[in-house]
């Protein structure tokens, strides 16, 4: 279901806010929620206790976190307090949705065909030839290669992207970009990619998405375009489900060309880091819906994601058992020795400190990295593992080092990262990392530590009101984080919010009753310079020592 207002369209589906020109406007998890409620409670008046029931799940809010998301809501559809055009506060009785909405049952393919389908000016529009002018009912290449073996690992197919431009010599630019993207694709560890000469065999001619599923045994394909004029270039691209023929992701970019392998090399990161969330998310929704039987190591890697991710001991006791089983049927497999250490680091943190939870986590982590040497992901988890619990950052830095130089855009290793890098004072790193990580896949979830990383970072810069923005955007991500209620609570006190301070600090004890100062400091001492204002906030906002 489409939701269309003004000049905006919603995608619940895809939880998407876009203009109708194609533009994504970028909307916090939490702001996106309560636009998606207020539209579909448009004929009545969601009073406050609807808002806390629903949004913040029964958790008490102070009535300035509302004013703040509905102000943020109203800022995103250009909207404000004063105008009220859109969305209606009535006193004592609570807000409407009031602009006129028209549903649409269309599939959010059509809507992405249309944004990718934008133009500006001096880039005449155009619909990308892909999505239905591809799918069409040709022949089999004769000199196609045979079908591969079905893998289990996810696959993918990238295929031509085609030269809108009009001019043959411009082939090499779109040649290149799908070069580029498939050496980057190659550097996932878990994902499949089928080799350029297999694709660019339909250079220039029409094929079928069941074909090209068919023919290399790919789940997914990814197509897209290029058109230049004059020194603008555009690049559109679009991620496709072969099994049910649908839209994952799509999108646009456009650049002044001034140097084309730095633009390549842009257009790549941006494309890479976009991808690779949503073909995990699109992994482990697909893993969901088999029956448990006969797992293999990467199926249950991918079953325990959900509760790695969470750092709960409660979910980590669910996730621990899956990756145990994984590392035996694959004694080999770094990503999952990375992530058992990761669940294991987390029960140790937040699960009481038993020292055997500590040595097993770091113990997961050096294997991972024995095992995982060429994949960044592992790489990057087990290098968080070692920073906390060894205290190596040294070492834990070179590691997140390897990781990048292996895959730039790796969220993981962009996110832990910049968090490593904050609470070490190297706070002008860690904010470039952290907001490299939103700028390629800004709706991912897992930023929730980007922002984590920026708030740390902000506050040992004594950028108290950035620090505050950016750790209310970490909960918005992760509710259940006491360590970034605790970081908002410092922050709202060194910027002069005592009482909303003291607030934040029984919303972390909520989240962690045994949350302490002396407790986190052994957990994450890695630079006192840091740590130690933290402390002082905390022991004047009334956290436990």
């Amino acid at each position: 279901m489409l939701y269309f207002f003004e000049d905006f369209v919603l995608d619940p589906d895809r939880r998407e806010l876009r203009r109708r020109d194609g533009g994504i406007v970028s909307l916090q998890p939490q702001v996106f929620d309560l636009l998606e409620y207020l539209i579909r409670q448009r004929d009545r008046v969601v009073t406050r206790d609807d808002l806390i029931a629903t949004i913040w799940g029964g958790r008490i809010v102070s009535e300035s976190a509302l004013t703040t998301r509905i102000n943020a809501v109203r800022s995103a559809i250009g909207d404000s307090g004063g105008q009220q055009r859109l969305i209606r506060t009535l006193p004592r009785k609570g807000v409407r949705f009031v602009g006129a909405v028209r549903q649409d049952q269309r599939c959010a393919q059509e809507s992405n065909g249309a944004q990718a389908a934008a133009a500006s000016d001096s880039i005449p529009s155009e619909r990308l030839v892909g999505v239905k002018p591809l799918h069409s009912a040709a022949g089999a290449d004769p000199d196609s290669p045979s079908k591969p073996a079905p893998s289990d690992k996810p696959s993918i197919a990238v295929l031509p992207f085609q030269n809108m431009s009009g001019d043959p010599e411009q082939d090499y630019f779109a040649d290149g970009m799908v070069d580029e993207i498939i050496t980057g694709l190659s550097r996932i560890k878990w994902l499949s990619v089928t080799s350029r000469n297999s694709t660019f065999i339909y250079k220039n001619k029409p094929v079928s998405m069941g074909e090209i599923a068919d023919r290399f045994s790919v789940r997914y394909v990814l197509e897209g375009g290029v058109r230049k004029s004059g020194n603008r270039v555009r690049i559109i691209a679009q991620l496709i489900d072969t099994e049910t023929d649908t839209h994952l992701w799509a999108e646009q970019y456009d650049r002044v060309l001034k140097d084309v392998f730095a633009l390549q090399d842009d257009i790549t990161m941006c494309v890479i880091g976009a991808i690779e969330p949503s073909l995990r998310r699109a992994e482990t929704d697909r893993i969901r819906r088999q029956r448990p039987n006969n797992l293999n190591a990467y199926d249950l890697v991918l079953r325990s994601l959900p509760f790695v991710f969470t750092k709960t001991p409660k979910d980590a006791a669910i996730a621990i058992p899956m990756l145990e089983n994984a590392v035996k049927l694959q004694p080999d497999y770094g990503a999952a020795h990375a992530f058992l250490g990761w669940c294991l680091h987390h029960r140790f943190a937040r699960g009481g400190l038993r020292e055997e939870d500590r040595i097993a986590a770091t113990q997961h982590a050096h294997l991972a990295i024995a095992h995982g040497s060429d994949d960044a992901t592992a790489l990057a988890v087990a290098a968080h593992v070692i920073a906390y619990d060894e205290h190596d950052t040294t070492t834990a830095l070179k590691l997140f080092d390897r990781a990048l130089e292996l895959s730039n855009s790796n969220v993981f290793a962009l996110t832990l990262s910049a968090l490593a890098l904050a609470w070490m004072g190297k706070s002008e790193l860690a904010i470039e990392r952290a907001e490299q990580a939103v700028r390629l896949s800004p709706f991912d979830s897992y930023n929730y530590r980007s922002h984590h990383a920026m708030a740390i970072a902000y506050f040992s810069r004594q950028q108290y009101r950035d620090a505050v923005d950016a750790a209310r955007s970490a909960i918005d991500y992760n509710p259940s984080s006491s360590v970034a209620r605790a970081v908002l609570a410092a922050a709202l006190l060194r910027a002069g919010h005592t009482a909303e301070a003291k607030a934040a600090v029984q919303d972390a004890l909520e989240s962690e009753p045994t949350f302490t100062i002396r407790a986190f400091r052994r957990l994450v001492g890695l630079e006192p310079a840091v740590i130690g204002p933290f402390s002082e906030a905390w022991r004047e906002a009334g956290l436990p020592e």
